[in-house]
């Protein structure tokens, strides 16, 4: 393959490392130096000095760049090497050509992977004019149309797959190497000096790209804007309500996006920094959005992260545990069994967070719900609900309202040892039945003995009912024979 040469322009280089004018009086080493290099073409650089041209650095086969002497090169070589790449990337890489050949599609990775080994070796900060060059690189490469996705039915109609996004980008051993240049200059530049080239319409359309398939993009960025999260703390306001407004719209507009769970993953690292007491922004969030996110159709595919970050919340403050454990039960589901076992699990962690002084006051809701879910005809939800009763906190949330309490439960339990269709329901049902009977035989008792008594006076309700219905259809029937037997005279008009 033929290997273009081309040159950088000296002025370039010069406005670059921003040089001082000279003094009137004196030459400047610099102009000296930019002197003897005018004098020179690119094809006599001698390689006794050890100047690398454009020639040598495609030439190498490894992403490293020997220095004189083994020293460490100085800032303006650095700043020259960076651009010699640069200037290839910049004219090549703005876009995918599918009909590239393999060899030139490596080509093109060798070249950033060069460029990313100078940036590792380089011990200085990089100059303000390579920044901006390495930030419309890292733009031109990252910032495209997004392909449409291969299956858009499943961003809203999970199936009961963990990752069922799995579609890989064929540009991706070049993003990666884009990714980790990124990454590196946030890590080693100041803040101060690279808010310039980050700013809003940079974090957006970051931040646009967690709708990838691709998941190791999505692993990528939630690395980088995560790092930039924690460096640029002027930016963090900005941040939070940007990715609140993309789980807003996947909320209540889309419920499609494939980024979900490697947002709350950022999310769940932020949360974890928050001081206590919470400010009221924060407990907005809690209540406008993360609870939200329960009742969309998506919670299996990031519910893990959702948990954790409700759990971070509750933690640091357990009276928001009301709040979180109301708000999941009003999302509950009825025909989605995979996400009543999930919550179900999530309440039950809920629960050992709790304040006690709740207990009281969420123990009829919450073991009402569980007691729906014990007498669902889905075997798997009903066992789950019935294992949350081996939680001792929970039967302890459950003690504190026995009164209010026993009569659901019991209730609930006699309907499963009566007419539930699996066995291993019964057996569990029988176990538990047993434990609560330990805890209080005579509640126990009375409150069977009430459940008989409700059920014997709606038995004896609806015989009434059958009776009146009965008899309404023995008066119908008497009135339609005597109408049969005497029908009216017809009333006839005479002309």
């Amino acid at each position: 393959m033929k290997i273009p040469r081309f040159s950088i322009s000296l002025p370039l280089v010069r406005d670059i490392n921003r040089t001082p004018p000279k003094s009137p009086g004196k030459p400047h080493q610099h102009d000296t130096i930019m002197a003897s290099h005018r004098n020179q073409t690119p094809t006599t650089f001698s390689p006794k000095k050890n100047s690398i041209t454009l020639q040598n650095l495609f030439e190498q086969d490894l992403p490293t760049f020997p220095c004189s002497n083994g020293n460490v090169s100085s800032p303006k070589s650095v700043n020259e090497d960076i651009l010699s790449v640069i200037s290839y990337c910049s004219s090549v890489l703005t876009s995918v050509d599918p009909s590239e050949s393999p060899s030139q599609q490596d080509f093109k990775r060798i070249q950033l992977s060069k460029l990313l080994a100078i940036i590792k070796s380089s011990k200085k900060p990089l100059s303000y004019g390579v920044l901006e060059h390495l930030a419309s690189i890292i733009s031109l490469n990252l910032f495209r149309p997004l392909p449409a996705p291969a299956n858009p039915s499943a961003l809203a109609d999970w199936p009961d797959d963990e990752d069922p996004i799995s579609t890989f980008s064929p540009m991706w051993s070049r993003l990666q190497i884009v990714y980790e240049i990124l990454l590196r200059l946030v890590m080693t530049t100041d803040p101060n000096v690279l808010k310039e080239y980050i700013d809003h319409p940079f974090l957006l359309k970051l931040l646009s790209l967690f709708q990838s398939e691709d998941t190791r993009e999505r692993e990528s960025l939630k690395n980088v804007y995560h790092k930039i999260y924690s460096k640029f703390t002027g930016e963090r306001s900005f941040m939070r309500k940007s990715m609140n407004d993309v789980l807003l719209n996947y909320v209540f507009e889309t419920e499609k996006h494939a980024g979900i769970a490697e947002l709350l993953e950022i999310w769940g690292t932020i949360i974890n920094g928050f001081t206590v007491p919470l400010k009221e922004e924060h407990k907005l969030f809690l209540m406008r959005v993360l609870i939200s996110l329960h009742k969309t159709k998506g919670l299996q595919m990031y519910h893990r992260q959702l948990a954790y970050c409700v759990s971070q919340f509750v933690q640091k403050e357990p009276m928001l545990g009301g709040i979180v454990v109301r708000g999941i039960l009003r999302y509950w589901p009825l025909t989605n069994c995979q996400k009543e076992i999930l919550l179900i699990g999530q309440l039950e962690d809920l629960v050992e967070n709790l304040d006690p002084n709740h207990y009281r006051n969420l123990a009829l809701p919450l073991c009402t719900q569980i007691t729906k879910c014990i007498n669902s005809w889905n075997s798997q939800v009903a066992e789950r609900a019935l294992y949350v009763w081996n939680n001792e906190q929970f039967v302890r949330m459950a003690s504190t309202a026995m009164v209010e309490v026993f009569p659901v439960i019991v209730q609930g339990m006699e309907m499963n040892l009566r007419w539930h269709w699996s066995k291993s329901v019964r057996q569990l049902t029988e176990s538990v039945k047993l434990m609560l009977e330990d805890m209080d035989p005579v509640l126990y008792s009375k409150s069977l003995q009430d459940m008989e008594a409700r059920e014997s006076a709606s038995r004896e309700k609806d015989l009434k009912r059958r009776q009146r219905w009965q008899m309404i259809d023995e008066m119908a029937a008497t009135k339609t024979q005597f109408l049969n037997l005497n029908p009216p005279q017809s009333l006839c008009v005479s002309n």
